[in-house]
């Protein structure tokens, strides 16, 4: 439990990156087209790594990839790659950084063919959050129906680094799951944002 005595979900940790994130940002529903698109790209570069690994370069990420505006990174090129694969504010891994540019086109693509890329990503969970009420974390699946069925469409549509678990903690990262445990003070919270 961290300073301030508050019960919080037994993931969390001691870390004052994962309190904030926790505290103030996974789990609450978001719609934010920059914020998805930045989840996504974030929970995939995160595969093989630890989150908090991750949260420390989100900074070096979020000026790598132009602020994750989709058409800022789509029209990204091979240099580009290669300049990248230099910073060592993300991870820097090709085929990670490869996959975002495309994720980028790939929503684009999403946005000029039908409902948009919030949308489609809220489809899964027919548009409202779906609230899980775990008691403890030994219940959290690392993957579902949904994040399979959203694995599957978004591979299909050229996304990468979108298996069902990698979709599974986006959905909770960005609110189509509430998977604050009952206990956590957040739960009540998030639940209440639905």
């Amino acid at each position: 439990m961290a300073s301030d005595e508050r019960r919080r979900c037994e993931w969390v940790g001691t870390d004052p990156l994962n309190i904030e994130h926790h505290d103030v940002e996974w789990g609450a529903p978001s719609r934010d087209r920059r914020h998805l698109f930045e989840m996504l790209t974030l929970e995939g570069a995160q595969a093989g790594l630890s989150w908090t690994t991750i949260l420390r370069k989100r900074d070096g990420y979020r000026t790598a990839f132009l602020g994750f505006e989709p058409e800022s990174v789509a029209a990204l090129g091979l240099d580009d790659v290669d300049r990248l694969m230099l910073d060592p504010g993300i991870v820097r891994n090709r085929a990670k950084i490869e996959s975002t540019i495309d994720n980028a086109r790939a929503a684009l693509a999403l946005e000029r063919s039908g409902p948009g890329f919030v949308e489609h990503l809220w489809s899964f969970v027919d548009g409202r959050p779906i609230d899980n009420a775990f008691t403890e974390l030994s219940q959290l699946p690392s993957e579902t129906a949904e994040s399979k069925a959203m694995s599957k469409d978004l591979k299909a549509r050229g996304f990468r680094f979108v298996g069902p678990t990698i979709c599974y903690a986006l959905m909770e990262a960005v609110g189509l799951v509430n998977d604050h445990t009952t206990d956590c003070f957040r739960y009540a919270e998030v639940a209440a944002l639905a």
